[in-house]
């Protein structure tokens, strides 16, 4: 059997070229280090996982062992997904008393044809041995060719110099080998967390580097901060779990340097202080990116608070009927009073919780207040009412969204009927067939769907009969002038006439003036929300809106003074939606 064989592991560790050991069938059971450099997949990757590239492979080495044995040429897929040219040796094994196919039948040794040292060709064009990644010759070139494209055309260019943190602590406790596996592991995750046109290094031992082009300076927290959550997430390493810790130093050019060379050294001088600095953690070379990036971090961590603390809260904007200014729905908007800052302004934590991962749960959290709230009012006697709750891109990519949903009206005892899911058209465009997919169950749940802000993403039209949706919404920009912009109001009008004849419910935003709404009564847009009747307020002021059913709007010559009279409750103007 193939864990019998003592000596087995040593030997795969020291032999350079690829090696693949197979059963009588062809199926690889082990694999070396060096075939994980060659073909970029680590050996439980290869072996058990269903990826294309992967199964390929396998396809590939067993088509060669039914051949018997021998030496041929093939084409191979190599690391990065380049393809090869490889020289394949099987040579059959004969244990002394076979009894599975899971004995060890064949040993398929592969090598690139046009060398006999596969490491010789790495060297050669100038890309690290053990990783396949590019070296430090290649490091400089791409940084000096990043900086000069840059010179050109705009843009700055994004360095990170990173160290593994305490790396030698791993080559002492479990060896050398076990050291050179991690590294394997450790560049496959920097692959994943780049673009295509970004380039990861290796420089030596534990240090590795990424040169990015970048369009802003917040592009590169975002990566430094997908490295380091992909680097905290723990190893496996020869049976053993191994957590390791990154630091990244960044520099950026124009902003920190004036060439390449500068480049690089103020990106080494912000690893150090980010070493020194306590580990685990990236460092600007610019004092005032570091206040920044340390203010990013101290919101991320106050989000958390909010959630775990409820100081988050839903404020609800009513939809209101034009002719006589009934309520017939409502969009629940989240609001952030924090203790110690006051009010924070959505435009300021959302994009930070997107980016953080933080805004599944914050968007579930939304759902479910939303939901228990409508179940309440309705269980108190007022009328029944559709609220509309906003969908993330990432959220609704989540695989688990509808189960989220569903587990949701249960939970709360809400009908699906009085549930809408506003999602923006570009949100749409990113996976066509699983959208479609999504909100197909979403419809036959009974949870209604409007395309939010309609016009201002990709408008294709060719795609929308197939998307299951009961709600248009008119965006903003096209109701701001609507009464005095002829090119606007031809918008509008074509897309109230568009949602007309789909049979679909159009609701403009952003009305602030009775011009507005005039308008989009004569040509057919029968539900608006804006300032011109209500900003969005708490719940308990909702409440009195819902009670008193009727909205009266109150247009001023002066613009931002709108105010709306409920009850005896007056409400002003409030932070935007």
């Amino acid at each position: 059997m193939i864990d019998d064989l003592p000596i087995l592991d040593t030997l795969l560790g020291t032999i350079r070229d690829a090696v693949v050991l197979t059963d009588r069938t062809g199926q690889p059971l082990r694999v070396n280090t060096a075939f994980e450099v060659l073909s970029g997949f680590q050996e439980t990757e290869f072996i058990g996982t269903a990826v294309p590239y992967a199964v390929a492979a396998r396809e590939t080495v067993a088509s060669v062992v039914s051949n018997g044995a021998g030496r041929r040429t093939l084409g191979f897929r190599c690391a990065g997904g380049n393809d090869c040219h490889v020289e394949v040796t099987v040579s059959p094994v004969v244990p002394p008393a076979p009894t599975s196919d899971t004995d060890v039948a064949f040993v398929v040794l592969i090598r690139p044809a046009d060398t006999l040292e596969r490491g010789t060709a790495k060297a050669r064009f100038g890309y690290d041995l053990l990783t396949g990644l590019p070296g430090r010759d290649l490091f400089l070139d791409r940084v000096e060719q990043s900086v000069l494209q840059t010179y050109r055309t705009g843009g700055s260019v994004a360095l990170l110099m990173m160290g593994l943190d305490r790396f030698t602590l791993v080559n002492d406790a479990l060896g050398h080998q076990a050291g050179d596996r991690l590294l394997i592991e450790v560049s496959r995750r920097l692959r994943q967390c780049i673009r295509e046109a970004d380039t990861v290094v290796r420089l030596e031992g534990d240090r590795f580097a990424l040169v990015l082009v970048i369009a802003d300076d917040d592009d590169a927290v975002v990566i430094a901060e997908k490295v380091l959550a992909a680097m905290n997430e723990p190893f496996t390493v020869e049976g053993n779990e191994v957590v390791l810790t990154f630091s990244i130093g960044i520099a950026i050019y124009p902003l920190d340097a004036v060439d390449g060379p500068h480049l690089i050294k103020q990106a080494e001088n912000a690893l150090h202080h980010a070493k020194s600095g306590g580990r685990n953690q990236y460092r600007f070379f610019a004092r005032d990116m570091n206040r920044k990036a340390k203010a990013r971090l101290e919101l991320e961590s106050r989000m958390r608070r909010a959630l775990n603390q409820n100081e988050f809260e839903v404020y609800y904007q009513p939809k209101v009927r034009a002719e006589d200014g009934e309520i017939v729905g409502a969009e629940a908007l989240i609001r952030w009073n924090d203790p110690d800052y006051g009010m924070i302004s959505p435009t300021e934590f959302i994009p930070v919780a997107e980016e953080t991962g933080l805004i599944g749960q914050i968007g579930s959290w939304v759902l479910l207040q939303t939901c228990k709230q409508n179940q309440a009012w309705q269980d108190q006697g007022i009328a029944p009412l559709r609220i509309a709750v906003n969908v993330s891109a990432r959220q609704f990519r989540d695989r688990g969204f509808v189960d989220v949903v569903l587990h949701t009206l249960k939970e709360t005892g809400l009908d699906p009927s009085w549930l809408e899911l506003e999602i923006t058209e570009s949100m749409l465009m990113h996976d066509i067939e699983v959208a479609v997919e999504k909100m197909t169950l979403l419809r036959t749940i009974g949870v209604g769907l409007s395309i939010d802000d309609f016009g201002t993403g990709y408008s294709s039209l060719s795609y929308l009969g197939r998307f299951p949706i009961t709600t248009l919404k008119i965006d903003r920009a096209f109701v701001a002038d609507v009464d005095t912009n002829p090119k606007t109001a031809e918008i509008a009008r074509a897309i109230i006439g568009l949602s007309r004849g789909l049979n679909l419910e159009v609701v403009a935003e952003g009305c602030e003036v009775a011009e507005h709404v005039l308008f989009l009564k004569t040509h057919g847009c029968h539900t608006v929300q804006g300032f011109l009747y209500s900003q969005p307020v708490p719940a308990h002021e909702f409440e009195l809106m819902l009670r008193g059913k009727v909205l009266s709007a109150h247009h001023k010559d002066a613009p931002g003074t709108q105010q709306v009279l409920v009850g005896t409750t007056l409400i002003g103007p409030s932070l935007p939606a």
